[in-house]
């Protein structure tokens, strides 16, 4: 049986396997083009992500059904997963859309973290992380405040921020959050440095996008996006039998600074396969240089933090 390795998640001392689960996949619904997951797809694969030894996993106010499903098939195993949401949701349930609007305000992240709490059938989330807000709005309406007020309650073991460049420098330097959840892979370097800066801060760092939605044809990847793989020759870096999506999934792990990076899927072969790879651990240190170096080259690099 594949065992997870785990990290430290930066200053919250939560240990977390390395590989979590993003429970946005069981939202249920189409948003964000997502795809229908029934009451029994997320029975499975929920139970699945538990018994295969992942123990983090990460879901959102307004991720469908997520938060009832998880509610709903694992309130008998909550000892055995740390369990992250995401505030400031406009909570929306009727038909198809792409539309997730944010309200900043008390009075509704307070609504955010009762409905969650009510749905996922528990008394506290491990982190509480803001759904990617500018720093403008989050300065004006006091929210670090506010997750600081949820913290002290006991709803809230630890705070985070869901955020990227250009706001993420700054929430990092206020050294206000636990935890950043920032998008990140081969396929998407931007924030390769800030997310050194963050975890040199002392913060946690989960890692979303690891596998840019996985190869075209096998995963839900772009084609323009996986182009990059191709011009940059990372096929001759592969190991043997290793498919692209298991290299970028390791090229991922391979950040000091990576401490989780969530996964999503409805499908147990899929969540098998994962944790396979992710049980493999970072690639070389000589395979990772190469792949970085021969990035940069075809135009994927880090941008200036």
């Amino acid at each position: 049986m594949s065992t997870l390795l785990k990290k430290t998640l930066g200053r919250t001392g939560l240990e977390v396997t390395q590989l979590g689960y993003g429970a946005m996949e069981v939202r249920g619904n189409r948003i964000w083009g997502g795809r229908p997951c029934s009451d029994d797809q997320a029975r499975i694969i929920l139970r699945a992500v538990v018994d295969s030894g992942i123990n983090f996993i990460d879901t959102a106010n307004d991720y469908g059904l997520s938060e009832l499903y998880i509610g709903r098939h694992l309130d008998d195993l909550r000892d055995q997963f740390y369990l992250a949401t995401k505030c400031g949701c406009h909570v929306q349930f009727a038909g198809d859309h792409d539309e997730t609007p944010h309200i900043w305000t008390r009075g509704n992240l307070m609504r955010n973290i009762s409905d969650s709490l009510q749905k996922m059938r528990t008394d506290h989330v491990d982190l509480l992380q803001l759904h990617n807000p500018d720093v403008e709005i989050c300065e004006r309406e006091g929210l670090v405040d506010i997750l600081k007020e949820l913290k002290e309650s006991g709803a809230v073991r630890n705070i985070g921020c869901s955020s990227t460049s250009p706001h993420l420098s700054t929430y990092i330097d206020w050294g206000s959050f636990d935890v950043f959840q920032i998008p990140y892979s081969a396929m998407e370097r931007r924030h390769e440095d800030l997310i050194t800066k963050a975890g040199e801060a002392g913060a946690g760092v989960i890692v979303r996008g690891g596998v840019a939605k996985g190869e075209p044809g096998a995963g839900l990847g772009g084609e323009d996006k996986w182009a990059t793989f191709e011009k940059a020759n990372l096929d001759e870096l592969r190991g043997e039998g290793e498919s692209r999506t298991a290299f970028l999934l390791r090229f991922t792990l391979s950040h000091p600074h990576c401490h989780t990076t969530i996964v999503g899927t409805m499908k147990p072969d899929h969540l098998t396969e994962n944790v396979r790879i992710a049980s493999m651990g970072a690639l070389a240190p000589d395979i990772y240089a190469e792949a970085k170096k021969r990035l940069t080259e075809a135009g994927e690099s880090p941008e200036a933090s």
